[in-house]
Order: C-alpha cells, then structure tokens, then sequence
C-alpha cells in the first residue's frame, strides 16, 4: 500500500493503523511529501514505512519515489486523511482478485451513507467542495480521450496490479495524476472499474485557501492532459469493464 501525504499530521495516524488491519496488507508505505508538521514522524508510529522527500514535489512524483518500496502482487494506493474509513479499502481488492480488472477507483457513496462510518463525515458547521472546474475538467479530458465516463475522475483511492501500475510509469506530477493515470490505463487496453465504498476524507473548505488548492489542481489537470495529448499516437483503445463494478450474485438454486 502506497499513501502521499502532505502537512497530513491532523490524519494520518488513524489512516496508517486502520490500513495496516486490512487483510493481506504487507507494508504500508507513506511518502511524506516535504511536509514540515508531523506527518512523518506520526507515520512511523503508526507502523509505515516512510520515505521522506527533502522538499514537496506534487503527489505525482511522491507516488513515483514510492513505488520502489512495495511489495506484493496488488497495490492499493490510498489518500492520507482517509483515518478510519480506509478499513473500506478492501472493496477495491475485489474485482482485482476475482480477474475482472487490472485498475479499480473508489467511488465515494453519498454523504449520508459516508457519515455512518467512524471518523467520517464533515465536520460541523463545515462547507466542503469547490464549484467543480477541477473534477469537470478532469471527467471532459478522460472522456475525450477514452470514450468514457467516470463517476469520481480525481479519486485517489485505487487499486491496481503491480505489473500494471509498472505499465503506467513514471506518473505525471502533482494532482494530475489520476487523470494521466487512467487515460494511460485505458491507452494500454487495461480492465478499468469504478468501485463503490464509504470513503471520506478532508474536504477542501470554500474559503482562500481551498480556492488556492483548486487552482492548483485545475493547472496540474490541464498539465496532465496536455500530456496526455503529447503521449496519443492512436485513437483511444475501447473502454474494457464497466461504469461500476458490482459482486456478482450467486444463482438461485430451482
């Protein structure tokens, strides 16, 4: 398991132990992005294996520096503020496990059903999400790239094969990275499914500082898709899997 993190003290304790649980987890390594609160050091004790980088070079190019330390046939890469709703992480295992896909992306359930999970929901009196530019952008370029439609384009909660997430380096840098991500994926002719869980994290507030964090995000898409772009020498391979990924029901006996 692979977590960026970055000024994510507040969280990451809770993420690191409540992963750690998870069955067939080996290692949980955390990759402190040039951070300067605690999250490192909260890693630790938490039980990760933490690569601390000298300064903050994008979630991008931490996932990257991450990779080496991995182990195991499956990667599971998770936010850091998940805290105890990354016990949820196994749903995206599934169909992995089962052979129907090479790439699985968490869907977050609506807010009410995320809120019954411990640690989760928003806290009171908080106004969570931008105007949504950087999510459209986002699902507009994965559309025009792959045919497809997705239901959460920027979540960083994913599971992939080892010999895929291989295919797919190096990772486009910074919070363009699930966008390249999953158009590489789809280029590559790889299974993607979406899967549905009660993730919730720290939503960015509607206040300076989560317009700053906005910005940032949309520039680091469009960079993304710029790359995107760049790397297309042929028209988008057909989308493989479909739009959620669901446990089959075993049949009624007569």
């Amino acid at each position: 398991m692979l977590i960026p993190a970055y000024q994510a003290a507040a969280h990451i304790y809770p993420t690191v132990t409540t992963a750690r649980e998870l069955p067939g987890v080996e290692r949980v390594v955390v990759v402190d992005d040039g951070s300067t609160d605690d999250t490192a050091s909260l890693a630790e004790a938490a039980g990760a294996v933490v690569l601390r980088l000298p300064a903050n070079m994008g979630k991008g190019e931490a996932l990257n520096r991450g990779v080496p330390l991995l182990s195991g046939r499956l990667v599971l890469l998770l936010d850091a503020d998940l805290e105890a709703s990354a016990g949820q992480a196994w749903r995206l295992l599934e169909p992995l496990v089962r052979g129907e896909a090479e790439v699985s992306i968490g869907v977050p359930l609506p807010r009410e059903e995320c809120c019954q999970i411990p640690g989760g929901g928003l806290p009171e009196g908080v106004k969570g999400g931008g105007l949504g530019l950087a999510r459209g952008l986002a699902a507009l370029g994965i559309y025009a790239f792959t045919g497809r439609r997705l239901q959460a384009p920027l979540s960083g909660q994913r599971a992939m094969t080892r010999r895929g997430l291989e295919r797919l380096l190096p990772l486009a840098r910074g919070f363009g990275v699930e966008v390249a991500m999953t158009v590489r994926a789809h280029r590559l002719g790889m299974r993607v499914v979406e899967v549905e869980m009660p993730f919730t994290h720290a939503v960015t507030g509607r206040d300076l500082r989560g317009f700053y964090h906005r910005g940032r995000q949309f520039l680091d898409i469009s960079r993304a898709l710029w790359l995107c772009l760049r790397e297309s020498r042929e028209e988008p391979a057909e989308p493989r899997g479909g739009r959620i990924w669901r446990p089959r029901q075993p049949r009624q006996g007569n």
